[in-house]
């Protein structure tokens, strides 16, 4: 009668541990693939370039670390916010990042502005400038002979072909994955002799996209607990 009842129990008790196990599985793989997409945010982190004339979203490279890392500090510090895009060139690319731009009263200053540091040049060869792809801005060979990049000015090309020549010249580290229409309204306005755009055409604020956690499949939880109960 005893073994009877061992047995009996011993078979009630043995769905419900695999099923816990399936659930623990589950809930192993969901956390696997959270770590994953948070890896993947860190080394190739995207981010919202608001701008007067609308939205690019942005992926930086995880191949050009020095310079992914370096845009994420400015955008921490709100380095980009108000700043105007002003050098604007149809059928070339779009440059911004110079923070006397904010300033109409230094327009003659426009160009040479950014922190007091340079970023040490990174070109991967995987990376080339294809309509979108934002580049470094820098100082000629003359005075800048290791290539290094301005510590904030960068460009986003607007036609590639226009650009091919510069692959290996210019450190490119990311590129606008949505919002590729933005480029263009911004590359035809009305510029003056300089290349500076007539209106104002600035970035708003620049605001990091995070990736929200999957959702489970189903709650584990109950469903261990109706299983449980059902044993019982």
């Amino acid at each position: 009668m005893i073994l009877a009842a061992i047995a009996i129990f011993a078979a009630s008790c043995g769905p419900r541990g695999g099923k816990a196990e399936g659930n623990d599985a589950q809930t192993d793989s969901t956390a696997t693939k959270q770590t994953e997409m948070e890896q993947k945010r860190i080394e190739e982190p995207e981010f919202d370039i608001i701008t007067s004339k609308g939205t690019m979203r942005v992926k930086l490279y995880s191949k050009t670390p020095k310079h992914r890392d370096n845009f994420v500090k400015l955008v921490k510090e709100n380095y980009y916010d108000g700043i105007r895009f002003h050098r604007v060139i149809e059928g070339f690319m779009i440059q911004a990042g110079d923070p006397y731009s904010r300033d109409t009263a230094k327009i003659d200053l426009w160009g040479q502005g950014g922190p007091d540091y340079t970023v040490p040049a990174e070109f991967v060869n995987e990376y080339w400038h294809k309509k979108g792809a934002i580049a470094a801005a820098r100082r000629g060979d003359m005075a800048n002979p290791t290539k290094a990049s301005s510590g904030s000015q960068f460009y986003i090309v607007h036609d590639e072909n226009a650009c091919l020549h510069l692959d290996g010249q210019y450190s490119i580290f990311g590129e606008v994955i949505q919002g590729l229409e933005v480029i263009d309204r911004i590359a035809t306005v009305d510029v003056d002799r300089y290349d500076r755009p007539y209106e104002d055409v600035f970035i708003k604020e620049i605001k990091p996209v995070y990736v929200e956690p999957a959702e489970p499949a189903a709650d584990s939880t109950a469903a261990v607990k109706a299983d449980t109960t059902k044993a019982e």
